[in-house]
C-alpha cells in the first residue's frame, strides 16, 4: 500500500487540468484549420481599428458592441453539440508562462472532455465526464509514469491546479465565451473602458474579427488591463481569448496572463460515450 501511494504521488506531481486527445472522425461542419498543425500564431494587421471610449452609465457604452459580438457567437455555439481539435493554452503560473498543446474532444451534454498531450508530457491522457466517476479526472501517463495505471483525481486537486489557472470545467469555447462576456458585462458599470475592433485579424489562416477592451488605470474591479476575443468570421465561433495584466512600469507593454486557442476544429462529429471512456481501444488506459 505504501509503495502504491508513492507511485500515485509521483504521477500527481506531473498532472494538469488541460491534457490531450486522439484525432476523431470527420464531422458535418468543419471550421477552416490553420495551416498544418496550428501553434496559435495570431496576426492583427495594421489597419486603423474602430475605437470608442466609455461614458459612465451611458446607453452607448462601447462594450455593448463586443457583447453583441459575443451574443452572435453564442448563437453559433448553440448549434454545436460537440467538437474535436487542437487546444493550445499559455498561462502565467508564478513568474513563468507555461504552454501546453493538447488534442481534444469536447461534448456539451453531458459535459465531457478528453485530452491527449502533445507537449509537454506527450501521450498523457485525461478524461472528465460531469456527473460520472465521482466528477474526477481519469488520468493516464506515458513512459515510466504509466506504472501507476489510471489515476483518479478531484478536478480541483492541488497537484492538478499547479499547472492550470482553472479547473477542467472551464475548458471549451462555451466557457471561454461566457467568461469574457461576463467580464464585459461587469465592466460596463465603469467609464474607464476603451474598445477597439480589428476586422482584418488572422489566426493562422483563419480570418477573424477581434474585439479588444482596455483600461488606462488599475482598479480592483478590473482584473486585466486588456482583453481580446477572436471570433472566426466563417463560423462565428470564439476560437481565441487573450488576457493581459498591468505593466509593471510605465511605458511597458501589458504582460500576457492567459491565452486560449482552439484550432483545426471538427464540429458536430457525433461524439459518443465511447469517446470519453477509458475502455476505448484507441486510448492507452489500462
Amino acid at each position: 500500500m505504501r509503495h502504491s501511494r508513492v507511485l500515485f504521488s509521483l504521477c500527481c506531481l506531473l498532472i494538469a487540468v488541460s491534457v490531450a486527445s486522439a484525432p476523431v472522425r470527420a464531422d458535418k461542419r468543419t471550421s477552416r484549420p490553420a495551416s498544418g498543425q496550428s501553434t496559435g500564431a495570431a496576426t492583427i494587421r495594421s489597419n486603423t481599428p474602430v475605437e470608442s471610449t466609455a461614458i459612465r452609465g451611458g446607453k452607448d457604452h462601447p462594450l455593448r458592441e463586443p457583447l453583441k459580438l459575443a451574443a452572435r457567437s453564442r448563437e453559433a455555439l448553440a448549434a454545436v453539440k460537440d467538437y474535436s481539435g487542437l487546444f493550445i493554452k499559455r498561462e502565467l503560473l508564478g513568474k513563468k508562462i507555461v504552454k501546453q498543446v493538447m488534442e481534444t474532444k469536447i461534448r456539451h451534454e453531458p459535459f465531457s472532455v478528453y485530452f491527449r498531450y502533445r507537449e509537454p508530457d506527450a501521450g498523457r491522457e485525461v478524461i472528465f465526464v460531469k456527473g460520472a466517476n465521482r466528477d474526477r479526472l481519469l488520468i493516464h501517463e506515458e513512459g515510466f509514469k504509466s506504472i501507476a495505471g489510471t489515476v483518479a483525481l478531484p478536478q480541483n486537486d492541488p497537484q492538478v491546479m499547479k499547472e492550470s489557472r482553472y479547473p477542467i470545467t472551464m475548458v471549451g469555447m462555451s466557457a471561454l465565451l461566457d467568461t469574457i462576456a461576463g467580464q464585459w458585462e461587469e465592466e460596463m458599470k465603469y467609464s474607464d473602458v476603451v474598445v477597439k475592433f480589428y476586422d482584418q485579424a488572422k489566426l493562422g489562416e483563419i480570418d477573424c474579427l477581434v474585439a479588444e477592451s482596455s483600461h488606462s488605470q488599475p482598479r480592483k474591479e478590473f482584473r486585466f488591463q486588456m482583453t481580446r476575443l477572436y471570433v472566426d468570421k466563417k463560423d462565428n465561433l470564439p476560437i481565441r481569448a487573450e488576457q493581459y495584466g498591468w505593466p509593471k512600469k510605465s511605458g511597458e507593454q501589458p504582460q500576457l496572463v492567459e491565452e486560449y486557442t482552439y484550432s483545426n476544429l471538427q464540429l458536430n462529429a457525433g461524439l459518443t460515450d465511447r469517446d470519453f471512456d477509458t475502455r476505448n481501444p484507441e486510448y492507452r488506459y489500462r
